[in-house]
């Protein structure tokens, strides 16, 4: 499991304090979650928001955790600073196979960014980083670009050419349709053997059951989630969906009876101090 409240945060409408930011993720570090996806490091011009990452970091807590820190950036300038820090154990960028939002949210094209991914992922290996590439737009876009689930497990292929291990099929814009999921995992999961393919779903309270099912059930075992379902890219020009609610698949792997390994006690807690924060 990988709790995301960075992207629960970037978008949100008014600044949250840096010290209620470090309180929240501290208790986040105590519930048993996998990864933590905590801050990032990209321009303070473009997401606010997070413009104090370099602040919380000296004050989180790992004392007491097993739970690892991810970091988004965006370009290999960030990636430079992201890997200075002892704390941060893996590298997150987007990756879009949507030429409009790749431009949109990284001023980049597919090509440019695909160089980028290379130099990124070069650093990672120089500094002891793991590198995981969310493949943005993977289930689909608004953007009238072409689509098709071939294109996205092509561009899976090319990524892992380059020695990335880690990738997150993303349904930026919370369009993925449970035909199209079982599909893509279908095809990748058994093909990239050694790779661990994730998925990042953006839905609403109607949808996110049947995604994570049709995920699962292909054979998906990594899923980014934040509490309250919170969250969106502020760079989509779309009305936002949130992300897939941690307690929405903490609840459906109870039913299904699988073992996550989570501090309950320690969940509640965090849920409560969500509600304080993002209100």
């Amino acid at each position: 499991m990988v709790e995301c409240p960075r992207d629960a945060m970037q978008g949100w409408k008014h600044f949250i304090p840096t010290a209620d930011k470090v309180a929240y993720l501290n208790s986040l570090l105590q519930v048993g979650f996998d990864v933590l996806d905590f801050g990032s490091f990209v321009s303070a011009k473009a997401i606010p928001q997070l413009a104090d990452t370099k602040e919380v970091i000296p004050q989180l807590d790992l004392s007491n955790t097993q739970t690892k820190l991810l970091a988004i950036i965006a370009n290999t300038r960030g990636a430079e600073e992201a890997v200075a820090y002892d704390e941060i154990s893996y590298l997150g960028f987007p990756f879009s196979i949507s030429e409009t939002f790749q431009m949109r949210n990284t001023n980049k094209t597919i090509a440019q960014s695909l160089v980028q991914v290379e130099e990124i992922q070069n650093l990672c290996v120089k500094n002891g980083k793991g590198l995981v590439i969310y493949i943005s737009m993977g289930f689909g876009n608004p953007y009238g670009d072409a689509y098709n689930a071939e294109i996205a497990i092509n561009w899976v292929s090319k990524i892992t050419q380059l020695g990335v291990t880690t990738i997150a099929m993303s349904d930026t814009v919370g369009v993925a349709k449970p035909d199209n999921i079982s599909y893509i995992f279908n095809n990748l999961v058994p093909e990239f053997k050694g790779i661990e393919i994730g998925a990042h779903f953006h839905s609403n309270h109607e949808t996110w059951e049947e995604k994570m099912q049709a995920a699962y059930a292909a054979g998906c075992r990594r899923f980014d989630s934040a509490l309250k379902g919170i969250g969106g890219c502020p760079m989509a020009e779309d009305e936002l969906v949130g992300n897939m609610a941690t307690e929405n698949i903490i609840y459906w792997c109870k039913k299904n009876n699988i073992s996550l390994g989570i501090n309950e006690a320690a969940f509640n807690k965090s849920m409560l101090q969500a509600s304080g924060i993002f209100i």
